[in-house]
């Protein structure tokens, strides 16, 4: 009778634990999904060749350029420059601190829509949307009129929240 006993108990124990850790699961999801302000921080983009920080700008959301693998233009010897630019005036900025992502909105769980990306390899401008798929994960997608004709990339937040 002990062992069927202890083992009744053993089981009670582990059921315990599983509702638990779901129950803990949960939460940690439904906070996430909920907090607008999740997308801040500083994150890598899918390359590795870039650091962009993402902050809150009045109701909206954008990020900078704050760190490049080469920040050094192997053409000039110089910091590089946003040189593909189709705007005269802007091919002489700086992409390092340049403002790549803004007018995010927090749509729902998980989602900033309506922003815009610009890519100073090439010169474009996107629209965008990012998907946070966990604390440390977001998807941003670039495109050309609809999201189904795009590009996504992996951004890996450097700064790791548990």
């Amino acid at each position: 009778m002990t062992n069927k006993y202890l083992a009744l108990k053993k089981s009670l124990f582990v059921i315990i634990a599983c509702v638990m850790v779901f129950l803990g699961n949960s939460a940690m999801t439904t906070s996430l999904a909920y907090n607008s302000d999740a997308v801040v921080g500083v994150w890598k983009t899918g390359d590795g060749n870039a650091i962009v920080r993402i902050y809150k700008s009045g109701e909206n959301y954008q990020g900078k350029i704050v760190w490049l693998k080469e920040p050094i233009d192997p053409e000039t010897g110089k910091p590089k420059t946003d040189k593909n630019n189709s705007t005269e005036t802007s091919k002489s900025r700086p992409v390092l601190g340049m403002v790549n992502i803004w007018g995010f909105k927090f749509i729902e769980k998980n989602l900033w829509d309506e922003g815009n990306i610009y890519d100073p390899k090439s010169g474009n401008t996107y629209s965008c949307t990012i998907k946070m798929t966990n604390a440390n994960s977001l998807e941003v997608r670039g495109y050309i009129g609809v999201s189904l004709i795009g590009r996504t990339d992996v951004w890996t937040r450097q700064v790791v929240k548990n």
